[in-house]
């Protein structure tokens, strides 16, 4: 089974945009495995809340990603 764990900041997508992106990576698990891969594809989209991540060692927040 094709298996996606997308991780994106909390609160900065429409659920239109995350279906959106979900159908996305069904479509291209679908393109490379072929069309029997789609009704198996898991797709989990996770929000990273405000400061849970990092980079460099750097506390990822609302300001450091470009929204406010």
């Amino acid at each position: 089974m094709p298996y996606a764990n997308l991780k994106v900041p909390a609160d900065t997508l429409t659920p239109e945009s995350k279906k959106k992106l979900q159908d996305a990576v069904t479509d291209a698990f679908a393109d490379v495995y072929g069309e029997r891969a789609r009704p198996n594809t898991l797709v989990i989209l996770e929000e990273v809340t405000d400061g849970g991540w990092s980079l460099g060692g750097t506390i990822l927040n609302a300001d450091l990603l470009g929204r406010s």
